[in-house]
This record gives structure tokens, C-alpha cells and sequence, in this order.
């Protein structure tokens, strides 16, 4: 998305501020809880990284929708960071990413070093390892 104009802004903290009076996590209340989905899913829209990253300090929904906002925004060094803090979803994220665009040793090397008993990291980079993807 980029920088935002002004506009776009305000029109992000409406929505926003809207969405957040009606959201709850793991609430039972089933429109709550996909208030509080929809809520983490317009702070990453709006590039709102820093709540996002407080957020996900106690919500699992939030760390995931930041793990793929900072994917697909690029920010792979900040992906890289926080498998180093021992998030396991981001390190499933980047090395995912690194996979997916033919860095398979470098997904190794990242599996290794920041999850080398975490066998779903090593399950991923062994499916594009396979024979029949063949060797990236």
C-alpha cells in the first residue's frame, strides 16, 4: 500500500475505531470474535505494525495476520527478527518465503538456526526438497 494520503488515513481510523467497539477475542459471541478478525485485518490495511506488534504479544489471530502482513509487505528482516524471538508462526512465514522464491538452503539454514527441534520448519522445507518439485 505504501504511504497513505491523509484522506485514506482518516478514512482507516473510522473504520478502525468502528470495528475495534465490537471486537473481542475468543469471545463466544461469535460476531465478536469476527469483529476482532476483521479488526486485526484493517490495522494491518492501515500499516499499523506497531499495535499490531503489541497485540500479538497476547492474541495468536493477530501474530499470524502480522506474520503475513510483514510477508507481504516484504518486511523480511522483521520476519526474521521475531523467529529469532521465538515466534514459530513467523518462522513458519519466512521460511515459507524463502522456499517460495527458490531459496531453499537459505529456509534451511533459518529452520536450523531458529527452530532445529521444530519439526513443521523442517516438514516445510523438506515438501520443496521433494522429488517430485524437485530441487530449488
Amino acid at each position: 500500500m505504501g504511504d497513505l494520503s491523509h484522506h485514506e488515513l482518516r478514512d482507516w481510523e473510522a473504520a478502525i475505531a468502528l470495528v475495534s467497539a465490537h471486537a473481542e477475542c475468543y469471545s463466544i459471541d461469535h460476531c465478536m470474535h469476527d469483529n476482532r478478525l476483521w479488526h486485526m485485518d484493517l490495522l494491518a490495511r492501515a500499516e499499523r505494525f506497531s499495535e499490531l506488534t503489541e497485540l500479538a504479544l497476547t492474541d495468536v489471530h493477530t501474530r499470524r495476520r502480522l506474520n503475513r502482513s510483514l510477508r507481504d509487505q516484504g518486511m523480511e528482516a522483521v520476519l526474521r527478527g521475531r523467529a529469532k524471538d521465538r515466534d514459530r508462526d513467523a518462522l513458519y512465514v519466512l521460511v515459507r518465503l524463502l522456499c517460495e522464491t527458490n531459496r531453499v538452503q537459505e529456509a534451511h539454514r533459518a529452520a536450523q538456526e531458529f527452530g532445529p527441534e521444530d519439526q513443521h520448519a523442517h516438514q516445510i522445507v523438506a515438501r520443496f526438497r521433494s522429488p517430485s518439485i524437485g530441487e530449488q
